[in-house]
């Protein structure tokens, strides 16, 4: 299992913002791995699941295994053992802010679930810390948090991601973000060891955390400051009425699909262009808001990510702007 480690750098590397799998050496490399896996307790291990049903977009493949993680014990196990098979994996949260291959994801998709679902409450003088493990729904945290009238997660009401996920990206939303929330955090890595990054050793940047690659994220403390609930209530109430009245609902979809380039923003320019409710197959731009693209029912990955670059091209052919995916793109995608 490995001991705990203190990291004693910023982390500076990047998540890839396309994922491609390659698929396993051997049939009997996967015999193996099968084999391992069910000696690990608490994993569940699905083969060949589809992995529509697990995104908010409802568009993707299967996966070659899908291995739900209930323990941090679980976890520690089945990292290294993946490295020693040299097989890929990827994870897996709420299924916002990713974009998942018609084709699926070669080797492994982790998703954490049991354990990694805790939040713990630590309440001192005037200000609160929050131990929120990677599995839990962002919304749910923010609406729990209002309740006992803990301030300084409003802005994130409305994400449909899971802490880790939202960690990840840095997630944020009206002037705020994660990073000016989070006060600790805390991974296993590929050798089951388990390491700690304090905020000093954090390096947060627009929509990224750059938590070295190979970190699984399984906990996050953030630090919440103590208001009138009925105060942090209306405050969340306020931000659902503003998402409700500008993004699209009624179809699925993943967020925002770009970036916002500095002093500007995506949505704009890709109505500016007059691509707004631009449709390929059953993928369409938007006619609320021109930064998502929704799924009118049935729509093809494919679909999704040929009307992304059909808005990149426009874009930067008409204002010089190169336009930065902000959904990560998962699995095996042909050629451009």
């Amino acid at each position: 299992m490995g001991g705990e480690r203190q990291h004693s750098n910023a982390p500076t590397l990047h998540y890839s913002k396309v994922f491609l799998m390659i698929p396993m050496a051997t049939e009997g490399d996967e015999k193996m791995l099968v084999e391992e896996l069910e000696r690990i307790p608490s994993l569940r291990v699905k083969v060949a699941e589809p992995l529509a049903r697990y995104t908010t977009m409802k568009i993707g493949g299967p996966a070659d295994y899908f291995i739900e993680a209930q323990t941090e014990t679980a976890l520690a196990s089945l990292l290294p053992l993946l490295h020693r098979q040299g097989t890929p994996f990827c994870l897996l949260g709420n299924g916002s802010n990713v974009l998942i291959s018609d084709r699926g994801i070669r080797g492994v998709v982790i998703h954490l679930a049991g354990e990694f679902k805790r939040v713990e409450w630590n309440d001192a003088r005037d200000t609160v810390r929050v131990q929120v493990g990677a599995a839990c729904a962002v919304t749910q945290l923010v609406r729990e948090a209002a309740r006992r009238g803990y301030a300084g997660l409003e802005f994130a009401e409305g994400i449909p991601g899971s802490m880790g996920g939202a960690l990840v990206m840095n997630a944020g939303a009206y002037g705020s973000e994660f990073e000016k929330i989070v006060d600790q955090v805390e991974g296993i890595g590929c050798d089951g060891e388990r390491v700690h990054f304090s905020r000093a050793e954090m390096t947060f940047t627009y929509r990224d955390s750059h938590v070295p690659a190979g970190i699984v994220v399984t906990r996050v403390r953030l630090c919440l400051r103590k208001e009138e609930a009925t105060q942090v209530s209306s405050k969340v109430r306020e931000l659902v009425s503003k998402r409700k009245s500008s993004q699209p609902s009624g179809h699925p979809n993943s967020g925002s699909m770009f970036r916002n380039p500095a002093g500007d923003f995506a949505g704009r320019l890709i109505e500016a262009v007059g691509l707004k409710g631009k449709r390929i197959g059953q993928a369409q731009i938007s006619e609320r808001h021109a930064n998502f693209i929704v799924n009118l029912g049935g729509a093809k990955a494919q679909d999704v990510h040929d009307l992304m670059e059909l808005a990149r091209a426009k874009v930067e052919q008409q204002f010089g702007v190169e336009l930065v995916p902000e959904v990560r793109l998962l699995g095996e995608w042909r050629a451009a």
